[in-house]
């Protein structure tokens, strides 16, 4: 059982589109779903430097974009190999296309409204994120709500993300709790707290303006509570309620596990969600493709599974 992994906000860099450009179709892909999102993914994920793509606006489409490059690198028959998908935050809208839920223009056009409605809603006051990593959960947790925080990401393998008002943060970092490390994020807005409830209408609309939508034909999990989800629309539903819910891939981590989980492949930009399954999935293998040369590793455990 593998299951396909896609990330979330935080995971590009400048530059790392630029080799998978070089696959056969990938440039052409890439300027259907620049259409469909209403940026300029082939330069964002080439030419801009960080700043320019930390704006949510930005990100948003273009690591969903890349995760699907990256997906449609592998042939139909390897794609239906996985036991799964699940999608870390934005990330879940990849995997609703990898799941057959919408396709993937929809899914283009869905995640440049997010990003957009997203970006606005963070400009309405000065907010941010900071990953607090180890310590004893319930500290952790206390030391968050004492800072007039919010827990907007429990990932799993000792790390929470706090997020909230500036001035939180920065009362979370001088007093972090005991044997935890506090690192601010480099996103602009407190996401999956109620500082995004404005971005909801704007999301909602996108999801109304989808005409198809399709059942799962792969076990999609959610970060609502780490649940697999059968219904299409119910899938898109979570997608709303998630902007301002906190995620919750440490639930997903864990019905992984008990469902015996072989292998976890992180689609491009990979290597967060890689790192976390280190921590919260000990002895699963787990492959980032960064880049097209790591697709072999990927197709070797999937031909490992088939065999």
């Amino acid at each position: 059982m593998i299951v396909a992994a896609f990330p979330g906000q935080g995971s590009q860099t400048p530059g790392f589109l630029a080799p998978w450009l070089e696959l056969d179709g990938a440039a052409a892909r890439l300027e259907r779903y620049a259409e469909a999102a209403e940026l300029d993914l082939v330069a964002a994920g080439t030419e801009w430097d960080a700043d320019r793509i930390r704006d949510t606006a930005v990100a948003q489409p273009l690591i969903v974009a890349a995760s699907l490059v990256a997906w449609h690198a592998l042939s139909p028959t390897e794609r239906a190999s996985f036991a799964g998908v699940a999608g870390h935050s934005v990330g879940e809208i990849a995997a609703l296309v990898a799941a057959g839920v919408i396709s993937d223009i929809d899914g283009m056009r869905l995640v440049g409204a997010r990003g957009r409605a997203m970006a606005d809603a963070a400009a309405l006051e000065q907010t941010g994120m900071s990953a607090v990593i180890g310590g004893r959960e319930p500290d952790v947790l206390d030391a968050i709500e004492a800072a007039g925080l919010s827990p907007a990401n429990h990932n799993g393998g000792g790390q929470i993300v706090a997020a909230g008002a500036s001035a939180g943060l920065a009362a979370l970092a001088e007093n972090a709790p005991r044997g935890a490390r506090v690192i601010a994020l480099q996103v602009a807005g407190a996401f999956h707290t109620p500082y995004m409830a404005p971005a909801a209408a704007s999301l909602q609309t996108a999801v109304d303006a989808i005409s198809s939508v399709s059942d799962p034909q792969l076990p999609l999990w959610t970060n609502s509570d780490g649940s697999v989800v059968s219904s299409g629309q119910r899938a898109l539903e979570l997608i709303v309620h998630q902007v301002q819910n906190p995620v919750r891939w440490d639930l997903c981590m864990t019905d992984f596990a008990e469902r015996g989980i072989a292998a976890l492949v992180e689609f491009t930009p990979a290597g967060a969600l890689t790192g976390l399954a280190k921590r919260g999935l000990r002895g699963v293998p787990a492959v980032a493709l960064k880049t097209p040369d790591d697709l072999a590793t990927a197709r070797d455990q999937l031909a490992a599974t088939r065999d």
